[in-house]
């Protein structure tokens, strides 16, 4: 749960700020990071200088918001100490927070996010929103380079009407599968709402209208249809290797039972004479 903090900053009449999140890696262990002025111990969540905010989520995503660009090299290079299975390719995702106490909480479409304050708890939804977005994008860029692997297997089946050899390689495309099932349905909980919601009811508007716009559950629901269905084709392509395989077995073993027939038969023969 979180601790009621005051705003970040007296907004003035119409002040712009940048959110960042970015995907650092499989996990962030924030154990031991807790400190007197957090916000929010899930996310870990605190201040940094005199208008800063940094959220920091378990399933590898920093999110920033108002840090210069020092300021931010700064929390990463003390973030990535903490950050297990990095990655090469660090996925990110900007918006831009438009301050006025005469917005209402809105999102104009392809615009920037309206709100009323920078209050810890209305950053806390923001940031929840990027991180889900985020850490979205790269399990869609994950699924659909499997699909890719998997295209050259279905249309060798089409053409030829064998299923291909190699076992191994769709036992790994399950497990790649399953990897990211965990990661969407487990670490990232996309259709969960943030634990901030339960002390302020009334920022449930705010996040609503950010899950429209980076239409997450539409994404989480796409993604999942095309893990089952992965995971099918894969599995389907496993039992016909299987099956294949069966099959010339039991044909190797008639051919050893004819040979050994034939074997013997001969050896009568030959004694015989």
């Amino acid at each position: 749960m979180t601790d009621v903090q005051p705003a970040l900053a007296a907004p003035q009449a119409q002040m712009r700020v940048r959110a960042r999140a970015l995907l650092l890696g499989d996990r962030i262990d924030a154990a031991g990071l807790e400190r007197s002025d957090m916000i929010s111990a899930t996310p870990l969540a605190f201040h940094v200088g005199a208008n800063g905010f940094v959220a920091l989520y378990r399933f590898g995503v920093a999110v920033m918001v108002g840090l210069s660009p020092l300021e931010e090299d700064d929390v990463l290079n003390q973030v990535k100490l903490r950050v297990s299975g990095p990655h090469e390719h660090i996925d990110d995702e900007t918006a831009i927070l438009e301050i006025s106490a005469e917005h209402d909480d809105k999102i104009p479409p392809g615009g920037a996010i309206a709100m009323k304050d920078l209050s810890a708890q209305r950053l806390l939804v923001v940031a929840d929103a990027l991180a889900k977005t985020v850490s979205l994008g790269r399990d869609e860029r994950e699924v659909n380079s499997v699909f890719d692997i998997i295209e050259p297997f279905a249309a060798d089946l089409a053409r030829n009407g064998r299923p291909p050899w190699k076992r191994r390689s769709m036992l790994k495309l399950i497990g790649q599968t399953l990897l990211v099932q965990h990661r969407v349905s487990g670490r990232v909980a996309v259709e969960e709402k943030p634990d901030v919601l339960w002390d302020r009811p009334d920022l449930e508007r705010l996040y609503a209208r950010l899950e429209d716009e980076y239409e997450l559950k539409e994404r989480a629901e796409t993604l999942k249809r095309k893990l089952d269905m992965i995971v099918e084709t894969a599995r389907a392509l496993t039992d016909m290797i299987d099956a294949d395989r069966a099959t010339r077995l039991e044909a190797t073993v008639v051919v050893l039972i004819i040979a050994e027939i034939l074997l013997t038969i001969g050896q009568i023969i030959f004694w015989r004479h």
